[in-house]
């Protein structure tokens, strides 16, 4: 049925068209009782009631109904389909069982009757599906008029975010062949603290404090990863180690972080309308914070031509900054940022562009999802300079993979690499001190 979401293995060519016979009955049954309730019901006044009330009003309508219908069903049948109409009218249909698991990352909905999700970093098929490509589309409209966007022929794709700021991006036809798609990245109300971080072994006790060390100094930092490594995660856990009395301005195109500190300003962009109009990009908020004394200025992904503007502030007073980019090494990250800054189109030389990177940017984190799901800093590197037209860096700590257990799980060690990072200087006149063996610490990982 619509609500469950137990895993099933994947199946090749067509489900049996036997099997399919009752679960089409039973969402015709339940269309119908849910288009009779929408006809009864006052939804202005339900929407305003508490949730138990709500349920208690709509069982009996439900139970009404169902003797209109005259359709033999349990106690445990009826109420299933309660839960299920009021997940209809309230939440949003058969993804709502899903949305309430905590242990679910991911909810990738490739049709209406193609629903995965990632749990502990490994995809599964479910069980979950609509009744069809019109009862998909109606929860996608649900969710973006929910955050005052809209998405329909003319604007076939859309970016949103529920509630819990978890994300949401939809597409649909024309440009969706198959009908539409949604995927929904978790960020439910819980922020994974770095104790957890070191219980998962994302990385070591050494490397943590380094890490905290640098932003406790007010060293601009970088994190750098590939889609759905963890980088928006460890930004939210690096966050912690702001000082409180700090004034935070974050910046965003979704809204994803959860700073913990209570002088925080979030904004978030806004698409351009039908007409091409009214649309607010990173570059003009980036702007705008700047004319609101931050003490630090985050920006949720730097993906543009605001990274021009986030290299001058960070240049000129607004230090400690952090930032997360899409790259696969720290290298490819500084490339990435080049070519974000040319996209401001001012002409600028590239080795004033590669002497602004370098002169920002202190620390580079760069965070990996590996094969077997598990998300680990697999190295931290310091800005050593520009030469030959590339800026130069040195790794503090690695991650070294040795191979992969009988059970499939990666092993290797952490370690630094013994080099005395330049910045231990500033840390120092920061009243902060490492202890003298932290870069030459190791920690093994055979799970």
């Amino acid at each position: 049925m619509a609500s469950s979401y137990r895993p099933i293995p994947p199946r090749g060519g067509n489900s049996n068209p036997a099997a399919a016979r009752p679960a089409d009955r039973y969402f015709e049954l339940k269309s119908e009782i849910h288009r009779k309730l929408i006809g009864v019901l006052n939804m202005e006044r339900v929407s305003s009631l508490p949730k138990e009330r709500v349920r208690a009003e709509i069982g009996n309508v439900v139970e009404r109904l169902l003797e209109d219908e005259r359709v033999p069903m349990t106690t445990a049948e009826q109420n299933k389909i309660v839960e299920e109409v009021l997940d209809e009218v309230l939440g949003l249909g058969p993804l709502e069982p899903l949305l309430k698991e905590p242990s679910i990352s991911d909810i990738l909905v490739n049709g209406y009757n193609k629903v995965y999700i990632e749990r502990n970093g490994k995809l599964a098929l479910t069980a979950v599906r609509f009744k069809d490509n019109g009862h998909l589309l109606h929860i996608i409209e649900k969710i973006v008029s929910q955050v005052g966007r809209r998405i329909d022929e003319a604007q076939p794709v859309v970016d949103a975010r529920l509630p819990d700021g978890s994300r949401v991006n939809a597409i649909i036809s024309p440009l969706a062949l198959d009908g539409p798609a949604l995927s929904i990245r978790r960020f439910g109300r819980h922020v994974i603290t770095s104790e957890e971080m070191l219980a998962n072994k994302t990385l070591m006790p050494s490397m943590l404090k380094f890490m905290a060390a640098c932003v406790q100094s007010k060293t601009t930092v970088l994190i750098s990863g590939g889609t759905g490594s963890g980088k928006t995660t460890t930004l939210n856990a690096l966050s912690r180690f702001i000082p409180e009395e700090e004034r935070i301005i974050t910046i965003e195109d979704t809204a994803e972080l959860q700073l913990q500190q209570r002088h925080v300003v979030k904004f978030e962009t806004r698409p351009p309308n039908l007409n091409k109009e009214g649309g607010i990009n990173q570059r003009q908020l980036m702007r705008t914070a700047l004319r609101m004394r931050p003490d630090r200025i985050i920006v949720g992904e730097c993906r543009g031509p605001e990274a021009l503007d986030m290299l001058q502030a960070m240049n000129t007073g607004v230090e400690g900054s952090m930032s997360t980019v899409h790259a696969n090494s720290p290298r490819d990250a500084f490339s990435r940022l080049e070519a974000m800054v040319l996209m401001a189109d001012l002409e600028m030389p590239t080795r004033v562009i590669l002497q602004q990177l370098a002169s920002a940017i202190k620390i580079v984190i760069q965070i990996a999802r590996l094969q077997d799901g598990t998300r680990k800093v697999i190295a931290i590197s310091e800005v050593t300079g520009v030469r030959d037209d590339h800026i130069e860096t040195q790794d503090i700590f690695i991650f070294d993979r040795s191979g992969v257990s009988d059970a499939g799980k990666v092993q290797g060690r952490f370690r630094g690499t013994g080099a005395t990072p330049r910045i231990l200087e500033r840390l120092r006149i920061g009243g902060i001190t490492l202890p003298p063996n932290v870069f030459q610490e190791t920690l093994d990982v055979n799970l």
